[in-house]
């Protein structure tokens, strides 16, 4: 598994913008296989499963969780995610690059599993007034959630410094060509 196919991580506060680069990004780079993550959370209007997550009940979750079948879970913002060790393997395994969009949590535990392998990019905002901005715009929280993405956001900021790259998305087009960027040079 560890000498075939490239490994990038996206990791960012909710509310960067993450999700806009991460498209852009795939329609550029059209052989990147997107992991999809299974969750316990609830889809959100026109998100279909399969493609944007594997919606799950709890129950199942923890019944994978048990069985050693995520390389990688974390609870956040009190719902479950996890990524499938059998896919990773065998994507890897075929020699596919593979993009995962993770939480701090799951972007640790994939440096801690592939070290240097996993090519780690950070998507900052400009600032934590304007990432509060972004989720009220978004219109998909209740004030309880967006208190927790916000207080997540500030303690995951902390981190930005710590990954091999970080992309601050002040203007979205400058964002996406810095990212562009790093992905050329991974992916040479």
């Amino acid at each position: 598994m560890m000498n075939k196919g490239k490994i990038i991580v996206i990791v960012a506060p909710s509310g960067s913008g993450k999700s806009t680069l991460i498209k852009r990004i795939k329609a550029e780079f059209l052989d990147l296989l997107e992991s999809v993550s299974f969750t316990t959370r609830k889809a959100r209007e026109g998100e279909i499963n399969g493609q944007h997550y594997n919606f799950i009940s709890e129950q199942e979750f923890l019944d994978r969780k048990e069985n050693d079948e995520f390389l990688e879970w974390a609870k956040v913002h009190g719902n479950y995610y996890g990524t499938s060790k059998k896919f990773v393997e065998d994507e890897i395994s075929k020699g596919h690059n593979l993009l995962f969009d993770l939480d701090i949590q799951g972007t640790d535990s994939f440096k801690e599993y592939f070290g240097d392998r996993a090519r780690v990019i950070f998507i900052a905002p400009p600032s934590v007034e304007a990432l509060e901005n972004r989720l009220r715009g978004r219109g998909t929280e209740t004030e309880e959630s967006l208190n927790i993405r916000l207080e997540n956001a500030k303690r995951e900021l902390l981190r930005k410094d710590d990954y091999d790259y970080l992309v601050v998305n002040d203007e979205l087009e400058k964002a996406y060509l810095d990212l562009k960027d790093i992905f050329e040079g991974i992916l040479r």
